[in-house]
């Protein structure tokens, strides 16, 4: 992990007193190969970060910095970090992590605080001043929106809104729209932004048609869906979007920043709660027959919008950068971006809280000295605003403001419209260690009734239940 090529200490004093004694001048001592082995989730983002990092990269510490990246299929991700980390075996230096293992991991003793490093580097610091609170609370601190951090923003993301320009904007379809619902079927971006839950749930029946059906001039040559969001058995894939639900209807999850006197019991299962589970539920039979699996997960989702069966698709950003991939994706050439529904207020305004997607790097505490400060190097690299602007560019996103609200964001990718208005309404799930047994929980509960086993009011009492009695013992809940 460490120095390969390193001269011992007596070689460099005798080259130097060999070049003074002839006259010469002495020259620097020979620069090392420092390796960083990072663990990272497979996809686009984090192979922008590789790639940019090839080209670009040069440590300022004049040492010839490597970096060596485990790339890992998301599915299988949390299982292999937490593997390799519990194993003991010390493989890697730094990882891409997901904001929820925050707890887990830094109270195993695996990942580093870094408020050292940040309070030693005023580069490093102006850098994290100048970023939208809300990923930088999500990615870097522990215990939730404390001063303690562990994390820098590697790919900050967020729940938009992909659809169908040759689809939506047809005029055969915009005039059945209209002759059906009496209102306007929106077309371009402005007017998707203004979307509500309403509409979509409104845009998601009439475009549900079988093979054959006429759709946007022509027979459809498979059946087609109206929407489709996570609803997804695996990992965090129903959780998210139905955060996002609860919150925007005014309820709450068991929100940590009010431990100890906070409950999960009376707010879990409170009946904002319940009645935004059953919009979430509502709306789900506009989605592909896979939904009423467990299946809908955002690969899934990602997937089938690329292949041209659906509609609509609200989606992480971080999955874009295919979509727009004529090599990868059948819609390539047709699809437009606008921000994630909300729920319309009764002053008119829409409420569009979300479940904020995206990772934080992390510092292992076993690397050594040397590495920490090439890792440092590494980070002020990538959270440079030419780095950032080059990651924006090719498809990634920045969470630091200088960098966003540059006009010239805008023009990168035809999604960053709506990025800097989505942050405003990002929050983030538990940091606390014991995340995973609340998700695992959680998400069994949900896919119940997602696949129309349980209802609404039953599967948050269950959720309630289990979540007052597992916070209690652990301690986080003590009134």
């Amino acid at each position: 992990m460490s120095c390969k090529t390193k001269l011992p200490i007596w070689t460099a004093v005798v080259a130097t007193a060999i070049a003074l004694n002839f006259g010469g001048v002495a020259t620097p001592a020979l620069a090392e190969e420092v390796v960083l082995h990072m663990a990272v989730p497979d996809w686009p983002p984090t192979r922008i970060m590789k790639d940019l990092f090839n080209k670009n990269y040069k440590a300022p510490s004049g040492n010839h910095v490597k970096l060596d990246i485990d790339f890992i299929p998301w599915p299988d991700y949390y299982t292999r970090l937490n593997t390799s980390l519990t194993s003991g075996e010390k493989k890697y230096n730094m990882a891409v992590s997901d904001s929820q293992w925050l707890g887990a991991f830094i109270e195993a003793g695996y990942y580093r605080k870094i408020n050292d490093l940040i309070d030693a580097d005023p580069g490093l610091k102006a850098t994290l001043s100048d970023m939208h609170p809300n990923p930088l609370q999500a990615y870097a601190t522990y215990p939730y929106k404390s001063e303690n951090y562990y994390g820098f923003p590697q790919m900050p993301d967020i729940l938009i809104n992909y659809y169908r320009t040759d689809i939506v904007c047809n005029e055969d379809e915009q005039k059945n729209f209209r002759a059906k619902y009496n209102q306007k079927l929106p077309c371009t971006p402005e007017e998707m932004d203004d979307v509500d839950w309403d509409t979509f749930e409104k845009m998601g029946e009439f475009f549900m048609r079988q093979k054959g059906d006429m759709l946007a001039g022509k027979p459809a040559g498979d059946d087609f869906y109206g929407i489709a969001y996570q609803a997804g058995i695996a990992y965090n894939n129903n959780t998210r979007q139905i955060n996002g639900f609860i919150w925007q209807h005014g309820g709450n999850i068991w929100d940590e920043t009010q431990a100890p006197t906070g409950h999960a019991e009376g707010v879990v299962n409170s009946p904002e709660a319940v009645k935004a589970l059953d919009h979430y539920l509502r709306l789900t039979k506009y989605m592909p027959p896979i939904v009423k699996t467990g299946g809908m997960d955002a690969m899934k989702t990602d997937e089938l919008f690329r292949e041209g069966k659906l509609a609509m698709n609200i989606e992480y950003i971080g999955f874009a950068e295919n979509t727009i991939n004529p090599e990868t994706s059948k819609v390539a050439h047709k699809v437009a971006f606008a921000q994630m529904p909300g729920l319309r207020g009764a002053d008119g305004k829409l409420v569009r809280w979300s479940n904020i997607g995206g990772q934080p790097f992390v510092i292992m505490t076993w690397s050594d000295d040397k590495q920490i400060k090439e890792i440092v190097d590494f980070v002020k690299w990538w959270l440079s605003t030419d780095t950032q602007h080059a990651f924006a560019a090719a498809g990634g996103q920045s969470a630091i403001k200088s960098v966003y609200n540059d006009p010239k964001y805008l023009d990168y990718r035809p999604w960053n419209r709506t990025w800097a208005p989505g942050l405003e309404w990002q929050k983030d799930a538990w940091h606390i260690p014991e995340f995973f047994e609340l998700l695992v929980q959680g998400q069994e509960q949900y896919d119940l009734a997602i696949t129309g086993k349980q209802d609404a009011k039953t599967t948050l009492d269950n959720i309630a239940a289990f979540q007052e009695k597992l916070l209690t013992e652990a301690g986080h809940i003590q009134e």
